[in-house]
């Protein structure tokens, strides 16, 4: 299936039911007075925050939202029920927005958190609302109020807690079906991956963390080349970046220095909050590189490319060097995960405060 990211919707929350205009008929009271009731108000349209969801493919295939209208108010004293509210299960990290004007609404943040994103109309009132000393018999009533409607964007940009990067054919997509569940397609071409591919790296009991295998970044990406730049903006919320580099390319003209050193350009061309994230170089395809060969070719790379950061030998085809790999991300993801919910600290000044309550 493929990975759909961005969805838009129309929703409409319920219209309040109309007041009712009625007088009480009872035997041997000729002016019973009005008894007509409120209308009921119409249904909300929430969004709640689904952990369990990673994608907006399902509103692909269902556009219209509608909530249920309020009923009318009735005789005898009787309020008109309100009308059903309907609950839409959104991935953790969807962004809300005017489809219309691009203002942003809404963000989901957190697993289970429930917005409001369309509220029912109120009901009308009946005429016992409009009673009074001077005006006992009124016919006066009011109709329901409409329901919000809105035309929705919807934008996902939380997508795992590793991004990678790379050129096409740098073997991302073959290290992902490496060490995840992801089946991504693979083949001998560039742009084999038209759609982020997401996958569960399990690294042990209740150990688990979200990889996302990004369509190839080619030079001129931040400016809209290629396909990489649409998804660029995915990357803004990952916990670590994987900087995939083919160490075999097929064209011994190609320079992967070069190539590397386009990606990171890239990277700081289309945000700089990007580019100063954690990134690890992986260093991929040495499978294909003789044995005699890897240590010089690594090291002048590294050399080469300035680069001073952690760097992981690897081959996704044979699986050499990705269990370390993996390990690594996991703690290093971890840590990051213990750091942003760890409590704040309590200043020692006010600790005595707080120990009183």
């Amino acid at each position: 299936m493929k990975f759909v990211d961005e969805a838009f919707i129309d929703i409409a929350a319920g219209d309040g039911g109309n007041g009712c205009v009625s007088f009480r008929h009872e035997k041997y009271k000729e002016f019973g007075g009005p008894d007509g009731g409120d209308g009921g108000r119409g249904g909300h349209v929430f969004a709640v925050a689904d952990p369990n969801l990673n994608t907006l493919v399902d509103f692909r295939f269902s556009r219209r939202h509608d909530a249920k209208r309020g009923e009318h108010g009735k005789g005898s004293d009787m309020f008109g029920a309100a009308g059903s509210d309907i609950t839409l299960k959104m991935p953790v990290g969807t962004i809300i927005s005017d489809a219309n004007t691009g203002e942003q609404l809404y963000e989901l943040l957190t697993p289970g958190e429930v917005i409001t994103i369309a509220k029912g109309g109120d009901g009308g009132f009946g005429n016992l609302r409009f009673k009074s000393a001077i005006n006992r018999a009124p016919r006066q009533k009011t109709p329901g109020w409409p329901g919000e409607r809105k035309n929705l964007k919807l934008e996902l940009k939380v997508l795992a807690d590793v991004g990678l990067l790379g050129m096409p054919n740098a073997g991302k997509s073959t290290f992902i079906a490496a060490v995840s569940n992801a089946r991504p397609k693979i083949a001998d071409y560039p742009f084999t991956t038209l759609y982020p591919n997401l996958g569960v790296v399990r690294v042990g009991p209740e150990q688990s963390f979200v990889v996302a295998d990004i369509p190839g970044l080619i030079e001129g990406a931040s400016e809209g080349a290629g396909l990489g730049h649409q998804f660029l903006r995915h990357l803004q919320r990952t916990r670590l970046l994987l900087h995939v580099v083919d160490m075999a390319p097929f064209d011994d003209a190609v320079d992967p220095v070069a190539q590397a050193k386009a990606i990171v350009a890239e990277l700081k061309k289309y945000d700089e909050g990007l580019h100063g994230k954690p990134r690890w170089l992986v260093l991929n395809k040495l499978d294909m590189v003789p044995a005699e060969e890897r240590a010089v070719r690594v090291k002048d790379f590294v050399k080469r490319f300035k680069w001073k950061g952690p760097v992981y030998e690897i081959s996704a085809l044979t699986r050499e060097g990705c269990d370390p790999l993996v390990k690594a991300i996991f703690q290093h993801v971890h840590a990051e995960q213990l750091a942003q919910n760890a409590p704040a600290e309590v200043d020692p000044r006010f600790a005595g405060e707080h120990g009183q309550d």
